[in-house]
């Protein structure tokens, strides 16, 4: 594995700037994968890992920086929990840790360096410096993965019989004998504008 100085720069590139958040996330995820044993993310062990994200911010970035497990690899999985928290599962072995943040870091933040007023430059440096065990709860959890979860998963692309549009992955959700997508069962995130479609 890199070093923490050498992430936090990498992380800082990807997400375009360098915050308490990606400090957070850089820390977290390099402890995810010592406590699992994966020591080289990016090359020689980069099949054995899925890790599951509980927020769509800073942190989530920098823990796909260490990891390397991106959405489009299939080894990222978003759970939209509002928590700077993170699962890390070794495929290989069936083993899973989740690792969040504690609340008090913050305050603990404070108490290290009143001296400086920022709070986002107060809560870097402290990030940097703060023990595991003061920054970060741990549990060992267990992670079911059905196949269709694992990166690389090849299965078969069914036909929405309602829009007509491919599902992939198990998606689909089968109702009074028909094969239908989840946006035509109801669940959506959007609603058709209108005029016609092209």
């Amino acid at each position: 594995m890199k070093s923490l100085d050498e992430y936090l720069r990498d992380a800082e590139h990807a997400h375009g700037h360098l915050c308490a958040g990606q400090v957070l996330g850089v820390r977290l995820a390099m402890l995810g994968l010592a406590k699992l044993g994966i020591d080289d993310p990016a090359g020689k062990d980069r099949k054995r890992l899925v890790t599951f994200v509980e927020i769509d911010r800073c942190a989530t970035d920098a823990v796909a920086v260490v990891t390397g497990c991106r959405l489009g690899k299939r080894a990222l999985k978003f759970r939209d929990w509002g928590k700077v928290a993170a699962t890390f599962v070794d495929v290989a072995t069936g083993k899973a840790i989740r690792i969040s943040a504690k609340e008090s870091s913050k305050t603990l933040a404070r108490q290290m360096h009143p001296e400086i007023a920022d709070k986002n430059q107060q809560q870097m440096l402290a990030y940097r410096e703060i023990p595991d065990n003061d920054l970060f709860a741990t549990q060992w959890v267990k992670v079911e993965l059905p196949p269709e979860e694992f990166p690389g998963y090849k299965g078969e692309r069914v036909i929405c019989e309602a829009c007509g549009e491919g599902v992939n992955f198990r998606r689909e959700v089968r109702m009074g004998g028909r094969v239908l997508c989840r946006s035509c069962v109801g669940e959506r995130y959007y609603e058709p504008a209108d005029g016609p479609s092209s």
